[in-house]
């Protein structure tokens, strides 16, 4: 009892380590210091009284301090090594930006810019000029408008073109996506009906025509996004829905979800509808994300005949789902590269990875697994292995992405401890388990991160050899 007595009158007073935190740590709001230095001494205190602490230096103490202040003062948002091989991952924040889109949305925050004002005239103007011409240039609409999300352009969409009546919709495209996000729902929250027609698997052109009356305003097309309906199937298409629209003056409204810029088909991957070709079919409103495929920053994005872009864009609910200028500038940042599909799929991080080939992929997995080796020869074994990835954010279900791994073995690690420490430590590292092995997944690690990896990597085993 007095050991423990004589450890407990050497944890310094609060006030005294808050004081040399702030010191030796100058520049953070004071209230971090004061929780590192109150956690500090608790811990201490508690560690004593169980008996899990024989001594107790002031180093020691200092160093277990300055370990809680870095844990206080770090932002609760922060980047994470994406080593899942799934490229738009909805839980890591999905697509990240292209370069060029940094450097505007840095611009614009850092400093006042023309978001509502027409410098040419020097008077008040829309937000949305800042990329409506890119969007009609790049699609082939006659209108565009942007909001914060497709879930919101979805909704925004329903209410204003057929709040109070009906909107027909093939059984086998009422979709969930994650977040609980189902189309019945929206719908109802439109202020709209639904009106179902076919079964899952089969809808016909007549089961449309059939539930066509008085009280309705629009036939819907809805991409199924994260699942697809395969064997004994029959779904109809945008063109005919356009085709059987006109002879009832009906508009026809397609959410495309993830949409697209690309054809992927001409790069080896499964054929995906682009937003140009069901503009082209004639669809009069197509909603898709801008944080998808498209590769942009999270957004709605809302293009067609003008007459209807405009009656959405006059709607109140605009008012609170428009998009801020941060947003904006890397929207338009994003869409300037698609102007030349080169240089689109060279920058853009998610069609660079989505479109990486098998070679490449195993080149790089062979970098990662030389660089590990070199920071790590004892204790860990690496080794190249295939894997598939997948595309991720409910786009390209079906596509399967030829790739390759580094799998990775520690000595006394588990590979659920060894992925647990990994993501828990700092820069956090994602990865997945397969067949009882820790995978790195390298086409969704960027390339300038394989130091930060091996860092990583480090610390663990060598916390686990302590």
């Amino acid at each position: 009892m007095a050991e423990k007595e004589k450890l407990l009158s050497q944890i310094p007073a609060v006030h005294r380590l808050r004081e040399e935190l702030s010191r030796k740590h100058p520049g953070l709001p004071e209230v971090f210091y004061l929780r590192a230095a109150r956690r500090t001494t608790e811990i201490l205190r508690q560690e004593i009284l169980e008996g899990h602490l024989r001594g107790l230096s002031p180093e020691e103490v200092f160093s277990r301090a300055e370990e809680i202040l870095s844990e206080e003062a770090r932002p609760h948002l922060r980047p994470v090594i994406n080593a899942t091989g799934v490229v738009v991952h909805t839980n890591l924040g999905r697509s990240p930006l292209a370069e060029e889109a940094l450097e505007e949305i840095l611009s614009v925050a850092r400093r006042y810019s023309n978001l509502e004002y027409r410098l040419s005239e020097g008077r008040r103007g829309s937000r949305y000029e800042h990329v409506r011409d890119l969007l009609r240039e790049l699609t082939g609409a006659e209108e565009a408008l942007v909001v914060n999300n497709n879930a919101a352009a979805v909704l925004i969409t329903l209410n204003t073109l057929a709040r109070g009546k009906e909107v027909v919709v093939s059984r086998g495209e009422l979709v969930e996506i994650g977040g609980s996000f189902r189309m019945p729902e929206v719908m109802a929250w439109a202020g709209c009906r639904l009106r179902e027609v076919g079964t899952t698997n089969r809808t016909h052109l007549r089961d449309y025509e059939e539930a066509i009356s008085e009280e309705t305003a629009l036939l819907m097309k809805v991409h199924r996004s994260n699942f697809a309906i395969v064997g004994f199937t029959k779904e109809v298409s945008g063109a005919e829905l356009v085709r059987l629209a006109r002879r009832h003056g009906l508009f026809v409204v397609e959410d495309l979800g993830s949409g697209c810029l690309v054809d992927f088909a001409r790069y080896g991957l499964r054929r995906e509808p682009t937003v140009q070709e069901v503009v082209a079919s004639g669809v009069d409103v197509v909603t898709f994300s801008g944080d998808k495929l498209l590769g942009g920053p999270q957004a709605g994005i809302i293009v067609g005949r003008a007459e209807l872009v405009e009656r959405i864009r006059a709607n109140p609910l605009n008012r609170a789902l428009r998009i801020d200028k941060l947003t904006l500038a890397g929207l338009e940042a994003t869409l300037r590269l698609y102007l030349d599909e080169k240089i689109a799929v060279e920058r853009i991080p998610t069609l660079k990875m989505i479109l990486m080939t098998p070679e490449e992929v195993k080149r790089r997995a062979r970098r990662l697994t030389r660089l590990l080796q070199k920071a790590l020869p004892e204790r860990a074994r690496f080794s190249v292995v295939p894997t598939v990835g997948r595309t991720g954010g409910g786009a390209l279900p079906l596509a399967d992405l030829p790739s390759f791994a580094v799998a990775v073995e520690v000595e006394g690690l588990s590979p659920e401890e060894l992925h647990e420490r990994l993501r828990t430590g700092e820069p956090p590292v994602v990865g997945r388990i397969e067949e009882d092995r820790f995978l790195l997944e390298v086409r969704t690690i960027f390339e300038e991160e394989f130091p930060l990896v091996a860092k990583a990597l480090k610390r663990v085993v060598e916390g686990a050899g302590a």
